[in-house]
């Protein structure tokens, strides 16, 4: 089947790129808040705290949408997924957030904030090196941009070793562009069980190790604080950001993801009252650089979908033209068959368009 060479009606911003700025703007207020719990909790103790509160808050919204009821709109995490699972849970769950309450403890929540950049650059180049995602001139200035930002930022005027804490958070950012090219594998299955899976298992991890080597809890105020931070700022956060990877692909969704660093360097700024140094405006200038060449970036050309077989969430749009027994509610979730399909419009490398170029 040839489809003409209009675009299609819906534009492909949406609504992939306002789900990825939403995620960004909720994780990115998280960090300041996050430093400012530090004061009290141990670090790990903090991480694991985080994500338990993401885990539960989730788990609760999962047992009220499951009494609702009514027709499947997400489909659901399958045996086959559990690889996957678990390597998303080590790197993204365990591993990044222990590296940022370490890397914040030791440096700034501004510069902590800003340096979480890295965390698209990691994505952008794990997915584009790894996994083919087609990465454009435009995109790769703006990561040398970010880069650039994040060198300055961390370096100290005494020579080329960055601090300590910035070596943590930019480890971290490593964790998670490998965690978010993970997820682009299980970005069709519900987010809420993958969000919900990852907090309650990472947090029960990280938190346990932290009691088992003497580390206290911190107040029940200071409990549900970080519970709280932990659900918005990584709970909803992670669920809105797979519903983005399933619109953009990892290294466009890493991109528009960006914009969390300077929520958070804004809120430690007006919030926390830190200090607005030269070195931290020049960075964030060059960061805003790269992001402004991210979210401008424009990818349209002919191309052509094979036939395939699989399920997820969607709406009977372009590449969703088939049939149902009786009427149906969108968007919703079943097995369903892609005919051979060639057409041209404005795309992200999203469920349907993960194909190569030239």
């Amino acid at each position: 089947m040839i489809a003409g060479m209009t675009e299609s009606a819906r534009s492909p911003l949406w609504p992939g790129v306002p789900l990825a700025l939403a995620a960004a703007l909720l994780f990115g207020a998280a960090a300041p808040f996050s430093k400012s719990l530090l004061a009290t909790t141990d670090p790990q103790a903090l991480a694991g705290l985080l994500y338990l509160g993401a885990g539960l808050g989730l788990a609760a919204l999962a047992v009220l949408r499951h009494r609702r009821g009514g027709p499947a709109r997400e489909a659901p995490l399958r045996r086959a997924d559990g690889p996957w699972l678990a390597a998303i849970v080590l790197a993204g769950g365990v591993a990044g957030p222990l590296l940022l309450m370490l890397g914040l403890a030791r440096t700034s929540a501004a510069s902590g904030s800003l340096l979480l950049n890295l965390e698209s650059l990691a994505t952008l180049a794990i997915a584009w090196i790894v996994y083919r995602e087609n990465v454009d001139r435009r995109l790769l200035v703006g990561a040398a941009a970010i880069l650039a930002g994040a060198l300055l930022l961390s370096w100290q005027g005494t020579g080329i070793e960055p601090d300590t804490g910035g070596l943590l958070v930019a480890a971290a950012c490593l964790a998670w562009g490998l965690d978010n090219n993970l997820t682009r594998k299980l970005s069709a299955a519900d987010p809420v069980a993958i969000a919900l899976v990852k907090g309650l298992v990472a947090g029960l991890v990280n938190l346990g190790c932290a009691l088992a080597r003497g580390a206290a809890l911190p107040s029940p105020g200071g409990i549900a604080a970080a519970g709280l931070v932990g659900f918005l700022g990584i709970g909803v956060s992670l669920v809105l950001f797979v519903h983005a990877l399933r619109h953009l692909g990892a290294a466009r969704a890493g991109a528009y993801f960006a914009l969390a660093p300077f929520i958070g360097a804004l809120v430690a700024l007006a919030w926390l009252r830190e200090p607005a140094t030269p070195q931290l405006v020049a960075a964030g200038l060059l960061m805003g650089l790269g992001l402004w060449l991210h979210l401008t970036e424009r990818h349209a050309h002919l191309h052509a979908h094979e036939a395939m077989e699989h399920e997820h969430a969607h709406v009977h749009d372009a590449h969703h033209q088939h049939t149902h027994d009786g009427p149906v509610t969108e968007p919703h979730s079943h097995w369903h068959r892609h005919e051979p399909l060639r057409h041209a419009h404005a795309h992200y490398p999203d469920l349907h368009h993960r194909h190569r170029h030239g």
